[in-house]
């Protein structure tokens, strides 16, 4: 099959989260299953020749390959994309955001008639992707070259939606019919997301619980009714990991590489960690490690509730992030009252990212909601053992053979199963069965590739 990936982030080129690792890692494994594969994303300022070896297309298109052979198309504006960052400035979201992305969708559904590439799939990502399934089914379908393409809309996270005022949905170019309950109305403004759910062939997410999670009114963001209506074209696919950057026997950023096969090299990697972070070097006491973003949805409103009960237990805290001051304020005064006992990085640190992976003994993931979570599948194949939520991808990634599940999200529970964890890794044989379940764990794009290709295949045929 043909498939045409659309997406506003692209690894390696442009990313700001988890949707530029699927449309980076994605179209790579679905190669090497025998589809023929593009990308078309737009070219940012941090797309440069320097860093890539671009081509020329055309004027406004420029190109690059990745894998044996997929071409990534960039779209050219330098009106709307040569910018320091992709969709925000120290204001806040850039007012254009709207004008951006529905150029950006007309000139990637055009750029496929340029290039004579007749895809049978538009595999189309997030809002800001979103409106090329409204062109193609409004203003496309009827020409011989489009009729024949259908669209599979990826909602990567439900909380984003590419909401604005709805005076600007005169610029989208659409029939002002199409500003509806039906179409694009929300609450009396244009909710991109919401067109690429009415108007995409088939639904996707990034887990199947969130799938479920979705059509509730809890987690369903005011489209919960309109997500019920389309349940059967919609579905939930688990994010695949790249054991490529994430292999703890090749980890070039920690200190003892390691495997299934020599899982007793990973103490090093907890010693040095214990080292870095200025902790008290003990292989006896559990390392709890964090990698978050630190706010509320993340988790961080139980653990600093718990963080007092915490320090009263005989293990270690490592966190790394950034996020919402408050937390900030409170895991800086607990790591003042107990440093020898908290380590607090608030920044972004990849290489201290995989040294908290490696050399944790227990991963924290309490999270409110999380459509996929990639902490999680991270910290399984580096035989960290991970306490979760159970919600979203990690209630269909983590068990009772692999981690520990917390079902009802409060302090106290949260610290009872915290306690179980560490009662449990004082078993050494108990600890030691559940490290090898961890690692034996295989969360590979190529199982997820194998579904989408399924779902691709029946979006052909409708």
């Amino acid at each position: 099959m043909k498939i045409a990936m659309i997406a506003s982030e692209v690894v390696p080129f442009a990313k700001t989260g988890g949707l530029a690792d699927v449309a980076g890692a994605l179209p790579l494994v679905l190669e090497d299953c025998g589809q023929d594969v593009i990308i078309i994303m737009p070219r940012y300022k941090c797309v440069t020749q320097g860093k890539f070896k671009l081509g020329r297309v055309s004027k406004d298109v420029s190109s690059a390959t990745i894998g044996k052979n997929i071409k990534v198309y960039f779209i050219e504006n330098d009106l709307y994309f040569n910018r320091d960052s992709l969709y925000v400035d120290k204001g806040g979201d850039y007012k254009d955001n709207l004008e951006r992305f529905a150029y950006f969708c007309r000139r990637a559904l055009d750029l496929l008639k340029e290039i004579n590439f007749s895809a049978d799939i538009l595999h189309l990502h997030d809002w800001q992707a979103s409106l090329a399934a409204v062109y193609l089914k409004n203003l496309y379908s009827k020409e011989p070259f489009y009729s024949k393409m259908r669209s599979v809309f990826t909602i990567h996270n439900l909380g984003y939606q590419g909401l604005f005022p709805k005076d600007e949905f005169a610029k989208l170019g659409l029939e002002s019919s199409l500003f509806s309950v039906s179409g694009l109305e929300f609450y009396n403004q244009v909710n991109l997301l919401k067109g690429g759910i009415v108007f995409s062939d088939f639904i996707t997410t990034v887990s199947p619980t969130y799938a479920e999670e979705i059509q509730t009114e809890e987690l369903g963001f005011g489209l919960d009714g309109l997500l019920r209506e389309r349940k059967d074209v919609l579905s939930g696919i688990i994010n695949g990991l790249d054991y490529y950057v994430w292999d703890p026997n090749t980890d070039a950023f920690i200190v003892q590489n390691f495997s299934a096969q020599n899982i007793a090299d990973k103490s090093f990697n907890k010693e040095n960690l214990q080292e870095i972070c200025g902790l008290p070097v003990n292989k006896d006491v559990p390392v709890l490690g964090i990698v978050s973003r630190l706010v509320e949805a993340k988790g961080l409103d139980i653990l600093t509730q718990g963080l007092d009960e915490i320090c009263k237990m005989d293990v270690q805290l490592v966190i790394l992030g950034t996020g919402d001051l408050e937390y900030h304020k409170i895991l800086l005064a607990g790591q003042k009252k107990c440093p020898k006992i908290i380590s607090l990085n608030l920044k972004f640190d990849d290489p201290l990212a995989h040294k908290i992976y490696a050399g944790s003994d227990i991963f924290l993931m309490l999270s409110k909601y999380e459509p996929c979570g990639l902490g999680q599948l991270i910290s399984l194949h580096y035989g960290t053992i991970p306490l979760v939520s159970k919600t979203g991808g990690l209630a269909d990634t983590i068990n009772k053979n692999n981690g520990f599940v917390l079902t009802t999200r409060t302090k106290e529970e949260f610290l009872k199963l915290l306690k179980k964890a560490v009662l449990t890794f004082k078993d050494k044989k108990k600890w030691t069965r559940l490290v090898n379940n961890a690692m034996k764990c295989n969360f590979s794009w190529e199982a997820s590739a194998k579904k989408y290709i399924q779902l691709y295949a029946q979006a052909k045929e409708k």
